[in-house]
């Protein structure tokens, strides 16, 4: 296995993370601030408040994104077996 070829491989991996982690942070992120701006506007200082939206905005996302995020991480390991005899020998 050459030094390309790991490279190769981890930067896929990378691209992989980003891109099926990056959706649910983004709606994390929206919901936070959105939560945010709430609490400054009417004054409310519940700590409580900020995570039950998020943990709700989360779950909806999954839903929403999760086949999508599971058929990129198996395309990922199906290509990854299916070309594990080029990877190590």
């Amino acid at each position: 296995m050459t030094g390309e070829l790991v490279i190769s491989v981890a930067e896929r991996a990378i691209m992989i993370i980003l891109l099926t982690s990056g959706p649910l942070l983004l709606v994390a992120l929206i919901s936070g601030l959105a939560v945010s701006i709430f609490q400054a506007t009417t004054s409310i200082q519940e700590q409580t408040l900020a995570f039950v939206p998020k943990i709700v905005a989360v779950l909806v996302a999954i839903v929403f994104f999760g086949p999508w995020m599971l058929s990129q991480v198996t395309s990922y390991a199906r290509d990854i077996f299916e070309n594990l005899t080029r990877y190590i020998g």
